[in-house]
């Protein structure tokens, strides 16, 4: 076995380890992270950017799960922008559905939908059935959170009928529970105890138990819909699975007990519902849970009422009021701080991109200098076998800048860079003009044999040696030689070696008289001389 052989194996072995990271529900956040960490780092050890971009969401997405939020929103655009750019739809729309995770912690309704669409959009035959499941869920639960509870419910089927199709039992409870919670928070109670009836069918057909935060939702609803009794019974085995080590996180079960303390003030068990309040408030204070201790000071007061402690439910009341307004300013300012984050990596992505056009551009003629040659010209050559080149250089140039001014001599140049772009813009579409170095500039002009190619830019010649070059030159003309090389005359067909050709009919051009066009392969190399004095 080569090299090669171990080193697939060892790309085949990450990318499985990945795809169970990306389409499995990883229960402990912390240690979900270490492993997607751990996971980047064999990928970058390998050299494989794909897989290290697949680890880098994967780390992302852990890490949000974690409470990082700024960081991880720019790992995530980047991976988008990395995806888009190089056709990974599947990377892409995972990365679009990890961002619209993002915009739903920092409540950014609007957004969290915009990229959910996006993930679903982007799903094609590639896509894993899990993946064409969940985004769909992820899109109906980010329309249900504007209010579209209609569209939400055509996704949810869409992703129910697909999930039955494909068994896909686990990941069906998942989407029930989604919606459920969706259609209770929108406030439609009999719709919510609906789905929690199909639910619950569906754990009980394929055997399947309900996590505490299924049972959570399933409790919720039943509340809601007056069963207090079966949420009582579900919030304390909810309860009790957390005592037993089985729930993540102890902010699970503050939610808990205030669903439960809402179920025993349904009962009439107003002492059952304040311990369990207490206990929730405990936690919420310990913990820092604001959006829950909102809802602790309303429960509260209703419990005050319920007690005929119409003052005391009062004052709470209004303890309510001031709680929600700042957890409405703690939402603004996540919000801000998601958005700043989005916009620091655009400008980031942006301002990387201004330098680096400007890098590959001649400052003087704004064309395209030997750095954005040297990239881009290799593939061009590779993949065009009728590309022809050419090299023109100002005839007689340095005599203008000795007898007139080396400011004059650079409106020279400036003018022919433009005589040159639009001659070989309205005859060869998709090439372009570069500035090798003083006088010296390269044409390129794709799918264009030499005869063609000639022509062409004998016409740009003429344009040159006709201008009216008056006002900067006086009495001086301007004309241009020019050597024509086609990918076509050299073996290999290298960038070297053909601008070689070019560089020679160049010389042959000027050996001829100045002011011409030559093309073919002439057999006489280049003298040593010509570079080293100037002979233009």
């Amino acid at each position: 076995m080569g090299p090669m052989d171990g080193d697939a194996l060892v790309a085949e072995a990450l990318s499985a380890a990945l795809l169970a990271m990306e389409e499995q529900f990883v229960s402990e956040a912390v240690a979900g992270l270490a492993d997607a960490v751990e996971l980047q780092r064999q990928a970058t050890a390998l050299g494989d950017e794909s897989l290290v971009m697949r680890a880098r969401l994967c780390r992302a997405r852990m890490g949000l799960r974690t409470g990082e939020l700024t960081g991880v929103a720019r790992e995530m655009y980047d991976v988008q922008r990395w995806a888009a750019e190089r056709g990974d739809r599947l990377l892409e729309a995972r990365a679009h559905a990890a961002c619209a995770s993002v915009h739903q912690y920092s409540g950014d309704a609007a957004k969290r939908l915009e990229h959910s669409l996006s993930a679903v959009e982007l799903l094609d035959e590639t896509a894993t059935v899990f993946t064409q499941i969940w985004h769909r869920v992820r899109l109906a639960d980010a329309l249900a959170e504007t209010g579209a509870i209609d569209a939400a419910r055509l996704r949810y089927r869409q992703a129910e009928d697909l999930a039955r199709k494909t068994q896909q039992w686990e990941l069906l409870r998942i989407l029930l529970n989604n919606w459920a919670y969706y259609e209770h928070d929108c406030g439609d109670l009999a719709g919510a105890g609906e789905v929690i009836g199909r639910m619950l069918q569906h754990a009980d057909v394929h055997g399947l138990e309900l996590d505490p935060p299924t049972l959570h939702t399933v409790g919720e609803v039943q509340a809601a819909n007056g069963e207090y009794a079966a949420a009582e019974q579900a919030m304390l085995t909810c309860i009790a699975r957390y005592e037993a080590g089985f729930v993540e996180h102890v902010a699970d079960v503050a939610s808990y007990r205030l669903t439960l303390a809402r179920a025993r003030r349904g009962l009439g068990d107003v002492v059952g519902a304040q311990q369990s309040l207490d206990a929730c408030r405990e936690v919420c204070v310990e913990l820092g849970l604001h959006a829950i201790l909102v809802q602790v000071h309303e429960e509260q007061a209703d419990l005050h009422a319920a007690r005929g402690e119409f003052a005391e439910a009062f004052a709470i009341h209004k303890t309510f009021v001031a709680a929600q307004k700042s957890l409405q300013s703690r939402e603004r300012e996540a919000q801000a701080q998601a958005r700043q984050a989005m916009f620091e990596t655009s400008e980031a992505r942006e301002e990387a991109e201004r330098f680096r056009e400007q890098a590959r551009r001649d400052p003087l003629t704004g064309l395209r200098n030997r750095r954005y040659v040297d990239e881009e010209l290799p593939a061009l050559i590779a993949g065009d076998s009728g590309l022809s080149l050419a090299i023109a250089d100002i005839d007689y140039f340095k005599r203008i800048n000795d007898t007139l001014s080396h400011d004059t001599g650079d409106q020279v140049l400036v003018q022919v860079a433009k005589l040159l772009e639009d001659g070989l813009a309205a005859a060869a579409p998709g090439g372009f003009v570069a500035r090798l170095g003083g006088e010296e500039f390269l044409l390129v002009l794709p799918a264009t044999p030499v005869p063609s190619a000639t022509t062409t830019l004998d016409g740009i010649r003429q344009a040159i040696e006709t201008h009216d070059w008056h006002d900067i030159t006086g009495a001086l003309p301007v004309t241009v030689s020019i050597g024509v090389a086609a990918t076509g005359e050299v073996s290999p067909p290298t960038q070297s070696a053909t601008l070689g050709v070019a560089d020679r009919n160049l010389y042959a051009a000027k050996r001829a008289g100045r002011n011409r066009v030559v093309a073919g392969a002439p057999r006489e190399r280049l003298p040593r001389a010509y570079r080293d004095r100037d002979v233009a």
